[in-house]
């Protein structure tokens, strides 16, 4: 039966903060054809109000939809709850499915669950990380971002953002939390949640948007970092600021990926995003880079710089992490590797 499921299963993270539409955003996805053999893991059926979609109870934790999806409880690990499905689907005792889609509680910081793919040896051979979708509430999220490190962190985090309420909001409120928003996450696809859209398409993007659309209308794909969210003009409580990382001249390739190896394995719960361009000794073209806290995407090699600025820049979205730490080790490694030229600089917006 292998031959039905691919050979990596792609999981799909919804996340967002409580009372976000979480919920709303995935009764709808689980009624498109989409997802007609995706496996649906939540945290308590009860919590997620699925009840006019349940069907047919198979065991204790799982359920069969309507729609055709699996439903599974997550009472334990995350990682047993996986194993069991692909268990199941090994076995036959359950019909293939072709995706995970994980939602998460409102007050989740997105990243164990997606570090628990890369950290469990039997998940990693067998699914992989395709995207985490984000819910930002049009009418809180401009409290919720400036209080609550959760909230921030999945917006920081995200592949594709809905931005959800839309249709209730005073006017003026979701561009400004649009706004909002492109201040933490600047390149992530935005949709509103009562737009008319495509699942499949969707589910693509979030899944692509680290790859295939790294650039911006402007040429890099993060022109601007911008300035996080305060909270009356006062310092976040959490420290989670936005900053560059210039160098002007080509780096080493490989003291390169050691320098990023080292630093997310020492800091990455810190580092909710890491985005850079680079320009690589050797090449003629830039290489476009992305990380995820502890996770690293396939590099992309670019067929051509966006714009006349040749130097190399690396956008950093960290959480109670200095730049000047930053700026130190990069200029060590890049110190090894004999290009005095790639001494770098901080940037940082002005508060």
């Amino acid at each position: 039966m292998a031959e039905n499921w691919p050979d990596f299963t792609p999981v799909t993270l919804l996340t967002g903060f409580l009372g976000s539409g979480k919920t709303t955003l995935l009764r709808r996805l689980l009624t498109d054809p989409a997802l007609a053999n995706a496996a649906v893991l939540i945290n308590e059926f009860g919590e997620i109000g699925l009840d006019h979609h349940l069907l047919e109870r198979i065991d204790e934790n799982m359920v069969l939809l309507q729609s055709g999806c699996l439903c599974c409880t997550v009472r334990g690990e995350l990682s047993d709850a996986i194993r069991d499905l692909h268990s199941k689907r090994e076995r036959g005792e359950i019909a293939p499915f072709d995706r995970i889609v994980i939602e998460s509680t409102g007050l989740a910081d997105p990243f164990p669950v997606l570090s628990t793919l890369k950290a469990d040896p039997v998940l990693r051979h067998h699914f992989k990380a395709a995207g985490v979708v984000t819910t930002v509430d049009a009418i809180n999220a401009g409290a919720q971002l400036s209080t609550y490190r959760e909230s921030m962190r999945q917006v920081a985090i995200a592949d594709l953002i809905v931005l959800t309420k839309t249709d209730i909001a005073e006017e003026g409120q979701p561009d400004l939390v649009a706004a909002l928003v492109r201040r933490i996450n600047p390149d992530a696809p935005m949709m509103a949640s009562d737009d008319t859209f495509n699942v499949a398409r969707m589910l693509e993007g979030a899944e692509t948007a680290h790859a295939s659309s790294l650039q911006s209308p402007g040429g890099f794909y993060c022109d601007d970092p911008g300035d996080l969210p305060r909270k009356d003009d006062a310092d976040h409580p959490e420290g989670i600021r936005s900053f560059v990382l210039v160098s002007e001249g080509a780096v080493d390739w490989t003291a390169f990926g050691i320098w990023l190896t080292m630093l997310l394995n020492r800091h990455g719960d810190r580092l909710l995003r890491v985005k850079g361009i680079l320009a690589v000794a050797g090449e003629e073209f830039p290489v476009a880079i992305h990380g995820v806290q502890h996770l690293v995407h396939p590099p992309v090699h670019m067929s051509s710089w966006p714009d006349g600025d040749r130097r190399s820049r690396i956008v950093f979205i960290a959480d109670g992490i200095s730049p000047e730490l930053i700026e130190r080790s990069f200029n060590a490694f890049n110190g090894l590797a004999g290009d005095s030229r790639a001494e770098p600089r901080i940037e940082e917006l002005q508060r």
